[in-house]
């Protein structure tokens, strides 16, 4: 489907870009995916995303949002009317404990995610620096 241009800042094996995308597939849009390098960060990631300067962020025209889970909320409500399903749930209840369950899995699971694979980096260091 047209958009607006949209384009997605995030690299290949980022789970927060990867949320991200399947919104983006589930409604059906075409972007523009920007892989990011984070080492050097680049000028439209830091001028897109200012405070935190991490991915993914989603830019919609000339407008940056940030933070997956915010992100797939936006992706959401702003097309909501194109024929496609909704993301989350219609009744506030449901969409709550799908909130919730978003929340523990960025808490629980990508915490743990992320440090693992920082751990692997530290260790696969020590193997090839001794």
């Amino acid at each position: 489907m047209a958009t607006d241009d949209l384009k997605l800042l995030g690299t290949p094996f980022s789970p927060f870009a990867l949320r991200v995308k399947i919104a983006l597939n589930i409604k059906g849009l075409d972007y523009e995916n920007i892989v990011e390098t984070m080492n050097p960060k680049s000028d439209l990631l830091l001028q897109s995303n200012p405070v935190y300067k991490k991915i993914p962020v989603l830019i919609h025209g000339d407008k940056a949002i940030c933070e997956s889970a915010i992100i797939v909320e936006y992706i959401d409500e702003v097309w909501k009317n194109n024929g496609t399903p909704s993301i989350l749930p219609s009744h506030a209840y449901d969409r709550a404990i799908a909130r919730f369950w978003v929340a523990y899995i960025d808490d629980k699971v990508f915490l743990n995610y992320s440090f693992l694979l920082t751990f692997i980096i530290f260790l696969f260091s020590l193997h090839v620096f001794e």
